[in-house]
């Protein structure tokens, strides 16, 4: 009996995310249905912005934008949400920039859920459900610095895709970059994802040591004074360190 097509459309939405990317044969092979039924509901949640054509092969499908922001949404009511509200505001409050929490989607890429926005009259802003590649930014290198080194060589050998001129794209340059957060407490972005954006940002890390997610300050590169990194990347890791303690009750 063929799946009910709301059925059908969920259904297609899980196996592309936990096999993304993925071509129209492969669903085929998953659910046993016609290329032309597949190709017909891939389109439709295409349409609806719940799926969309890898940018490195538009034969493959990978999770859209809606998925990621939909995520943000349902965050909102958890232990992470509500304990990192208080301490970005106090940090916000401090620094007078922009404070975000990302948290990492698989090897994908960093999702920001939630955002503390300063008074200055130039300043960066995120919308919730924006994206953003691990190696290219503070938040995602954050992440990737308490990851397993395995996950680190599974994102290596996919391949490193350059956004500016100091983007880490060499794998001894990022492997290099990760030791010294693991160091310092905390990853600095100048320039290296969106042009004349800076950021300092700091792991969320839960009992075990994962990552939960990546608090950051972002600022125009015009206000970045690399002298005062040092005390950033400090009130960063601080609040960091409280938004887990407050997660788990501490």
């Amino acid at each position: 009996m063929e799946m009910k097509s709301v059925t059908r459309s969920l259904r297609v939405l899980e196996a592309v995310a936990q096999h993304q990317p993925v071509t129209v044969g492969e669903l085929t092979k998953i659910f046993g249905l016609p290329k032309s039924t597949l190709q017909r509901t891939l389109v439709t949640l295409a349409e609806a912005g719940w799926l969309r054509a890898s940018r490195k092969d538009t034969t493959r499908w990978e999770i859209g934008a809606r998925v990621l922001a939909v995520r943000p949404a349902a965050l909102q009511g958890s232990s992470l949400f509500a304990a990192a509200r208080e301490p970005m505001i106090r940090l916000r409050d401090t620094v007078n920039e922009t404070i975000h929490l990302s948290v990492p989607d698989a090897l994908q890429c960093m999702v920001v859920v939630d955002r503390v926005d300063c008074d200055q009259a130039v300043r960066t802003f995120h919308t919730i459900g924006d994206t953003s590649p691990l190696h290219a930014t503070a938040v995602g290198r954050a992440i990737l610095a308490h990851l397993p080194r395995r996950d680190v060589e599974d994102l290596i050998a996919a391949g490193l895709e350059r956004f500016s001129d100091t983007t880490p794209v060499e794998p001894d340059e990022l492997r290099a970059e990760l030791d010294r957060i693991r160091t310092d407490g905390y990853a600095v972005n100048r320039n290296q994802y969106r042009p004349g954006v800076c950021a300092v940002a700091a792991a969320v890390l839960d009992e075990d040591g994962t990552p939960l997610a990546a608090v950051a300050v972002s600022m125009p590169e015009a206000r970045y004074d690399g002298a005062r990194t040092p005390k950033w990347g400090r009130l960063v890791a601080d609040t960091a360190a409280e938004i887990s303690q407050r997660r788990l009750g501490a």
